[in-house]
């Protein structure tokens, strides 16, 4: 498997069939900007000055971003945990164009990815105000938070806003991903015990039926920390579920696989490790995420064939980025995520099976090193983690706290 890296900080959080790779990088002013990476070409589509993310595109180049507009929010809320307390809004990107989508009645909304219809998974407020929900900054870098949420699939028509009821007896929800079959995934709970991204989690992860019905896919053993991530286009579902009541963020929770006719299985981690998430499925089962070691130190895997690797130990030469989350695989087996070096700095990176086509030239050979399993310090944790806030994928959940 070939490794190339971005040449600037960045994440990369998704890429296509047509490897298009899609993510945020770092800019001058310290903001985090929507981007594209696609063949020799960089291209930054944020608002300068405003925090912004692509979470999916697909083969029609059609991308969902979520980003921050210059309002303040009336409520002093962190939607999208940028700390800034402007309004969090989710957007659809089509052709240089880029649209706001509409809210259930309240300010604020956050999205994951966008299927081949351009319908766009995600979550918004509506005008009730709930005294469950968190008053201070939650773990995830969200809060106070005073209005419910809804998970919600956009599109594909403009302007199209359909809401996904929650589970009987739960008040919230958050959709993160849709199928091509308008099959949705996420989680639902209540305002006290479900967080937003980038944290993501619920006490059920869900299913959601085009039709909107919605289905609990149970749990590893127990309630506390449950979430669906993905969904493929066979209707399997991955995420992360707790193993007992006593699982925190960082530990007591797996990675597992979901099918209607199996229910939920545990993905384990790798060796050694306390905690694992499934953040992407692709067509052909192959799964791919974090797993966490007990001093909190995340790394990229590659569950294939029922056999979870290490995706480092996949890059031949022994790479000087340490791949820390693998983010998104495609159809051809293509992996997108970001790692960091030695000096902390984190990279956006695109591995490519062996048998793949050369890659992007905004991308630079991965140099090799030193074998390297870097035990990253509190202090670089702790820069990963103020530059993650957009990942959608919980660095907090994975250790990073």
């Amino acid at each position: 498997m070939s490794l190339y890296y971005a040449r600037f900080n960045s994440t990369a959080n998704y890429l296509n069939d047509n490897r298009l790779v899609a993510g945020n990088a770092a800019a001058a002013d310290g903001t985090q900007q929507a981007i594209f990476w696609e063949g020799p070409f960089r291209m930054d589509i944020g608002t300068p000055g405003l925090n912004s993310g692509i979470f999916g595109v697909n083969t029609s180049g059609q991308a969902s971003i979520s980003g921050e507009i210059s309002t303040k929010d009336p409520n002093n809320e962190n939607f999208c945990a940028w700390g800034t307390g402007l309004q969090c809004a989710a957007f659809l990107w089509q052709r240089g164009v880029l649209t706001q989508l509409p809210t259930l009645g309240g300010n604020n909304s956050t999205l994951g990815n966008i299927n081949s219809k351009g319908e766009i998974a995600g979550a918004t407020e509506n005008s009730t105000r709930d005294p469950d929900c968190p008053s201070k900054v939650t773990i995830a870098g969200t809060g106070p938070q005073y209005l419910d949420y809804e998970a919600v699939v956009w599109g594909p028509n403009p302007g199209d806003i359909r809401e996904l009821k929650p589970l009987p007896g739960d008040t919230v929800g958050i959709a993160l991903w849709i199928n091509d079959k308008s099959q949705a995934v996420g989680a639902s709970g209540t305002c006290a015990n479900t967080l937003l991204p980038p944290l993501a989690l619920g006490p059920h992860a869900v299913l959601w039926e085009k039709d909107g019905s919605v289905h609990d896919l149970g749990n590893l053993g127990s309630t506390v920390i449950n979430m669906a991530l993905s969904i493929n286009n066979q209707g399997q579902v991955v995420g992360a579920s707790s193993l007992n009541d006593q699982a925190t963020p960082g530990s007591g929770t797996h990675a597992f696989l979901w099918t209607s006719a199996a229910g939920m299985r545990d993905l384990g981690t790798l060796p050694g490790d306390l905690a694992s998430a499934g953040v992407m499925i692709n067509d052909a089962g192959d799964v791919v995420g974090p797993s966490i070691d007990p001093s909190g130190n995340p790394r990229a895997y590659l569950w294939h064939k029922g056999v979870m690797s290490d995706l480092n130990d996949l890059v031949p030469g022994n790479s000087s980025l340490f791949l820390l989350w693998s983010t998104a695989i495609n159809s051809r087996g293509e992996i997108s995520g970001f790692g960091a070096t030695e000096k902390g700095d984190v990279h956006g990176f695109l591995a490519i099976p062996s048998k793949g086509e050369a890659a992007s030239e905004s991308f630079s050979p991965a140099a090799p090193s030193a074998n390297i399993r870097i035990a990253l310090p509190e202090n670089i944790r702790e820069q990963i983690r103020q530059r993650l806030p957009v990942s959608r994928f919980g660095s907090p959940f994975m250790g990073l706290r």
